[in-house]
């Protein structure tokens, strides 16, 4: 017995010298390499050592997550608003004791303004069914407040487009497909459908990349697509095509999109047979005449002296020559992958160019025409009641959506690598992602902010979010007092000449 725990004993010592030995000849070899290489000053002047810079920077986003950064403090989304996400898609309460923890002091900080009889439940109505599109043949009616953003399938996974569709009908909200095409898995669950044309034309091209009748008829045919959106930019990169790295164009992918597999795609950056509005109200038109159905355009709106020529021309066209709807995105970013000075720098944030736009149509006498999607980090109720009150009739979501999908803001979303299964085609993570599971998740958390939206609605004294409009809500100011945001946007005069378009 004593024998064998000696055996052992001397095995074990001999795997620790030959492991230990093993260690050191490695270090020895990284020592040469690092003091040998010319391209990374820091390895050269401090060898194996400096290695480990890029691993902490590399792991930095990770423990600031977990260990560093305050509930309010992260970017683009904080601990405070994920968390919410995640309580509200679970079903669990909300309700949170002994104070805010959200600093109200900064500068553009919205306060909804409660009215001393606030709305009572049983005089609550149900929120107000909205008409898109009332010129077309197949108008579309919806009282949905709060629905999915676009996210193409590529940008997103099989497991995760399931999950969305799915969740939207159980939540009775529209899902926008992004620009990657129809897929069987947005048809899946039965939802309302929003197919978004970008400028590559996916699931509705020619060979030459133009707009294909045919296809567009076909899409037009299942009863699911409700509306049609000509995506002329989006908020994480303005003036720039869709990029889906060549790691993502699978061959579902490939035959959703009509791409070849393998290859990187990349959108073009603008539609190149759009030069102006009036082509721009051309495009709108044809695709309207083809599919019978609702047609609209996103933008992030930087320049803005468009918008007025785009209202002058629809007026010497005719009322009924408008896009039924106009998705308006914010220039801060979005879960598209792209260059960081686009979507750092570029294009107008919300709470400056949706009053903006919704005054503008309002002054030449479209506003009711035309009808207003807000788009860009609108996950909280706050946020959406902000747009409610701002001039949006719906408010879009995409990140929101990823949250409740399990979304744990990794930032790995153009790299193939989402550990949560959501942005990647790599089956090892995506067998994370349950469409069961997620479907309800999804379900949830929109059914949670519509609730409280009602509930900030009902606290200023309207019967239902519809109601909401700028004097429901004061913006707080450097000086540290709050301004009406009717004051700060106060609702322009119709031109006389427009007054006929009311």
């Amino acid at each position: 017995m004593a024998d064998n725990i000696l055996n052992i004993l001397s095995s074990l010592t001999y795997i620790l010298i030959f492991l230990l030995g093993l260690g050191l000849a490695l270090l020895v070899v990284l020592f040469i390499i690092d003091v040998t290489q010319k391209q990374d000053a820091v390895r050269r002047n401090y060898p194996v050592i400096g290695r480990f810079r890029h691993l902490f920077s590399s792991l930095g986003e990770f423990f600031r997550q977990y260990f560093f950064a305050m509930d309010r403090e992260e970017m683009p989304f904080n601990r405070a608003e994920r968390e919410w996400v995640v309580r509200a898609a679970k079903g669990k309460g909300n309700t949170i004791a002994f104070g805010s923890t959200k600093n109200l002091q900064p500068a553009g900080t919205p306060i909804f303004v409660n009215c001393p009889f606030p709305t009572l439940e049983k005089d609550a109505a149900e929120t107000a069914l909205c008409t898109i599109g009332p010129y077309c043949e197949n108008p579309f009616e919806s009282r949905s407040l709060f629905n999915i953003s676009a996210m193409s399938f590529g940008a997103l996974s099989v497991p995760a487009i399931r999950a969305l569709s799915h969740g939207a009908r159980m939540a009775g909200c529209w899902l926008n497909t992004g620009e990657g095409g129809l897929s069987a898995y947005h048809l899946e669950g039965g939802c309302d459908i929003v197919f978004q044309i970008g400028t590559a034309k996916y699931g509705v091209r020619n060979a030459d990349g133009s707009l294909n009748a045919d296809k567009l008829k076909a899409i037009a045919a299942h009863d699911q697509v409700r509306m049609f959106e000509i995506k002329l930019s989006q908020g994480a990169k303005p003036g720039k095509g869709g990029i889906l790295p060549a790691a993502k164009v699978t061959e579902t992918i490939s035959e959703v999109r009509g791409i070849p597999v393998g290859q990187a795609s990349i959108s073009p950056n603008r539609h190149p047979e759009i030069n102006s509005v009036g082509d721009m109200l051309d495009m709108v038109d044809m695709i309207r005449r083809t599919t019978g159905k609702p047609t609209g355009i996103k933008s992030v709106v930087g320049s803005y002296g468009w918008l007025s020529e785009l209202c002058e021309e629809i007026h010497r066209r005719g009322i009924e020559s408008a896009p039924d709807f106009f998705t308006l995105d914010g220039g801060d970013g979005g879960t598209g992958a792209a260059p960081m000075p686009l979507m750092d720098n570029v294009g107008l944030q919300l709470h400056e160019s949706l009053p903006m736009l919704s005054d503008i149509l309002h002054q030449y006498g479209l506003r009711e025409r035309i009808r207003i999607i807000a788009s860009g980090k609108r996950i909280t109720p706050s946020e959406v009641a902000w747009a409610i009150c701002a001039g949006a009739d719906f408010v879009n979501s995409a990140r929101g959506f990823m949250f409740s999908l399990g979304c744990i803001q990794a930032m790995k979303c153009n790299k193939n690598t989402c550990p949560t299964g959501i942005t990647t085609h790599d089956p090892r993570f995506q067998r994370g992602l349950d469409p069961n599971d997620k479907k309800a998740k999804v379900a949830n958390y929109c059914k949670s902010l519509v609730h409280e939206v009602e509930v900030l609605a009902h606290s200023c004294g309207v019967d239902e979010p519809r109601q909401l409009g700028r004097k429901h809500v004061r913006i707080m100011q450097a000086n540290g007092k709050s301004v009406p945001l009717d004051e700060l946007y106060p609702r322009p005069e119709v031109i006389d000449a427009y007054r006929t378009g009311l």
